[in-house]
């Protein structure tokens, strides 16, 4: 039997990918006061941001419940004897606690093996995909186990900002505190290192840190996967996308939309690039 996998909404996966590669795309939830809505059900990317810019409340999110998990996991036990489930970074989430507390509760037998990917939004979304791949293409769970740890060891990412400053609110800044503070007219560019937010660079222009952003993907050596995700700046995603068809094809290149729960996290202008491969 195939492998299934089980991602979460943080891992950002155009749905279109998630549904050619079988994947199973569990839920979090983004809150505005009392309203509550699941990420990408029932609420859209679009509509979203826009209630994040005009809101005087600021989202909150949560995590999936372990019974969320435990259904997902029972209904792929009828299709398959080996789940393997990736999650977001627990620093940043206890979405992977929440994931590893349904396995007890699961109803049906079935071996289910989980990992933390340290990581989030597209970069966790391209750890992910090659999950999906392997196991389609009849990897056994342990196979599949294995090459998503080295993959996370491969996968790397930037995101530029135009302010840290949901971020801060959220209480995801992590070693990215350094740099706020000094950063009226500053573009900060961030990495996720140890599984939390940290610093790279701090540009003087939104065209200097698009300029980051290409020059380090651009960096590596060889290239398995690549996406470009963006928020609400479409247009500067498709210039990124443009530019680093010069290295990779631009139509291998995911594009994809930094969902709701992440952007509650890190505000409606920021714009990612995640590879995975090798420096």
């Amino acid at each position: 039997m195939t492998v299934k996998i089980v991602a979460d909404t943080t891992s950002d996966l155009p749905s279109e990918v998630a549904k050619e590669l079988g994947i199973t795309v569990v839920s979090l939830y983004v809150h505005f006061g009392t309203d509550s809505y699941r990420n990408g059900v029932d609420m859209t990317t679009d509509q979203f941001y826009d209630k994040l810019v005009r809101s005087k409340i600021l989202p909150t999110t949560s995590v999936p419940s372990s019974a969320t998990f435990a259904q997902a996991y029972d209904k792929l036990a009828g299709e398959t004897d080996e789940i393997m489930v990736i999650t977001i970074s627990h620093k940043l989430s206890a979405t992977y606690e929440s994931a590893m507390q349904a396995i007890d509760q699961m109803k049906k037998k079935c071996r289910v093996e989980l990992v933390d990917s340290q990581w989030a939004l597209m970069v966790l979304g391209l750890i992910v995909i090659a999950a999906a791949k392997a196991a389609n293409s009849g990897a056994s769970l342990d196979e599949v186990v294995a090459l998503t740890k080295e993959n996370i060891r491969r996968a790397d990412m930037r995101i530029a900002f135009d302010t840290l400053e949901y971020l801060r609110r959220g209480g995801r800044i992590g070693k990215a505190q350094a740099f706020f503070g000094s950063l009226l007219k500053v573009n900060p560019i961030l990495t996720i290192k140890d599984g939390e937010t940290y610093p790279v660079a701090r540009e003087r222009s939104r065209a200097k840190a698009i300029d980051h952003l290409h020059d380090f993907a651009a960096s590596f050596s060889h290239i398995d996967e690549m996406a470009v995700e963006h928020a609400t700046t479409p247009d500067e995603a498709d210039g990124l996308v443009k530019r680093l068809g010069a290295k990779f094809p631009k139509e291998r290149i995911y594009r994809s939309k930094v969902s709701p729960v992440i952007g509650a996290h890190v505000g409606p202008r920021v714009l990612e690039v995640a590879v995975l491969g090798d420096k």
